[in-house]
């Protein structure tokens, strides 16, 4: 596997990899995080590519086979300047991925993805819905920290938030 930058000839597949994605969270216990809006929306994936800050995971035979959004720097997203529950681990820059998701064909895509946004930054803060146990259970292996709750502008429902950095040990 290895993760490019997206173009707009991907928004097709990449929107296919939603569907998937929001199927397989229905069918695993989490039909409102990303099921009840339709969420991402085409025109936000499409902004993204014209930003520079999606990205998608490409097999060896050069199949898109994931997606994300990755974006790092200081106090890049809004959203995480209100934690409640609980307080962030490291208050420096940081990268952030959102809209993760992939088609199911290969084991470990997500891991993967996760892993190439870390090793670019050293440092990433993402959230999730609670019930998404399968991303709780990945940001853990992945030696993420939950560190409270954040909320998002899309609907109500509390997000779980984790951290990983490289300069704090625990």
């Amino acid at each position: 596997m290895r993760i490019r930058k997206s173009e707009v000839q991907d928004v097709a597949r990449m929107m296919e990899i939603y569907e998937h994605a929001r199927e397989f969270m229905r069918t695993h216990g989490n039909p409102k995080q990303w099921g009840a809006t339709n969420w991402p929306p085409e025109e936000l994936i499409r902004s993204d590519i014209r930003n520079g800050h999606s990205y998608v995971c490409v097999d060896e035979d050069g199949n898109v086979i994931g997606t994300f959004f990755f974006l790092q720097g200081k106090d890049i997203e809004p959203t995480y300047q209100n934690i409640t529950e609980g307080h962030w681990l490291d208050e420096s820059p940081y990268g952030v991925v959102h809209r993760i998701a992939s088609d199911g064909s290969a084991k470990g895509t997500g891991s993967f993805c996760i892993s190439w946004a870390y090793q670019q930054c050293g440092h990433l803060r993402i959230d999730t819905h609670g019930d998404n146990t399968v991303m709780q259970n990945l940001l853990k292996k992945l030696g993420f920290v939950h560190c409270g709750t954040i909320y998002v502008e899309e609907d109500n429902d509390p997000r779980l938030a984790y951290e990983k950095s490289s300069k704090v040990h625990l």
